[in-house]
């Protein structure tokens, strides 16, 4: 039971949780920006009511539903487009201003815990080769 507490309560586990719920609020919120706004306006450039029902007839007994594979995709941008816009540009502009008021280029700001760790391993061999080798006094 000690275990399962532990694994409960690591930081990995809340922040999971976390970011799970907050990802859900969110994918309402963007399900609901495309399906009131941009959808009504691709369907009626369709002229259809619901994009989903468009048709190719290549026949008059053959219909190819093309519609909600074309509303898929388009979702799909949109729901892209959306997430890209409203986190990832405006997250990349807030680093980049915080690296700026820091006084830290971008290259060093994207610099990570292995190239830090590697870095330092370079630094300590150029120590142990320019450092000569002790000697030793009988």
């Amino acid at each position: 039971m000690q275990g399962f507490k532990e694994f409960i309560l690591r930081g990995n586990v809340i922040e999971l949780a976390t970011a799970v719920i907050i990802g859900t609020a969110f994918t309402a919120i963007v399900n609901a920006l495309v399906n009131s706004i941009f959808t009504p306006i691709i369907a009626a450039l369709f002229d259809t009511s619901d994009i989903a029902e468009a048709t190719w007839n290549i026949t008059d007994n053959l219909q190819i539903g093309t519609g909600a594979v074309i509303a898929a995709v388009i979702n799909f941008l949109l729901i892209a487009a959306v997430v890209y816009f409203a986190l990832i540009f405006p997250m990349a502009k807030f680093k980049e201003r915080q690296a700026k008021r820091r006084g830290t280029t971008e290259e060093a700001a994207k610099e990570t815990d292995v190239d830090v760790l590697q870095d330092i391993r370079e630094l300590l061999r150029q120590q142990a080769q320019a450092t000569p080798p002790a000697t030793t006094q009988q």
